[in-house]
């Protein structure tokens, strides 16, 4: 699966460009998109504290699912696992990609012994937050999310696993 870093790279800078990419400073973004996606998210494909589970069609990443620790302040106890990302690219939203690739980062949670799922949503994502919602999550705090000098309003989330 190390193999799959760059191209789940560049599909995850691109949905995160495709959906928030007009918030931010150019400078912002990009520093943001290279830390995140270009440093951080191919290295988890070999970190036992991370699982990734990829959406393919065709042979192209078309979505994908990463749980690993709880980096959100607070106290959060050791049964308490993060969905970091859940992206789906435009073109396959809706289509029940997303719905299986969180059926798989809540079982694979549970089958770890987690008992609780928290993640973070953009304020204004209310799709996201309907489709949390169709998922068991509530909103449970709040959450200064960083891009660069940009410091968005997000919401965290949990459920009971």
């Amino acid at each position: 699966m190390p193999a799959d870093g760059p191209a789940l790279s560049a599909m995850a800078a691109r949905c995160f460009t495709d959906t928030f990419g007009s918030m931010y400073r150019m400078e912002d973004l990009r520093a943001f998109l290279d830390e995140t996606f270009g440093e951080h998210l191919p290295s988890h494909l070999c970190d036992p504290d991370y699982r990734v589970q990829l959406a393919v069609e065709d042979d192209a990443i078309v979505g994908f699912a990463k749980t690993g620790p709880v980096f959100f302040p607070g106290d959060w106890d050791a049964q308490t696992i993060e969905l970091h990302q859940l992206y789906i690219l435009g073109p396959w939203q809706g289509t029940g990609v997303a719905p299986e690739l969180m059926r798989w980062a809540m079982d694979s949670a549970r089958e770890a012994g987690f008992t609780r799922m928290v993640l973070s949503v953009f304020v204004d994502n209310i799709r996201a937050q309907r489709f949390y919602a169709r998922h068991d999550f509530a909103e449970v705090g709040t959450y200064a999310f960083r891009v660069g000098e940009t410091i968005d309003d997000d919401r965290i989330w949990a459920c009971t696993l």
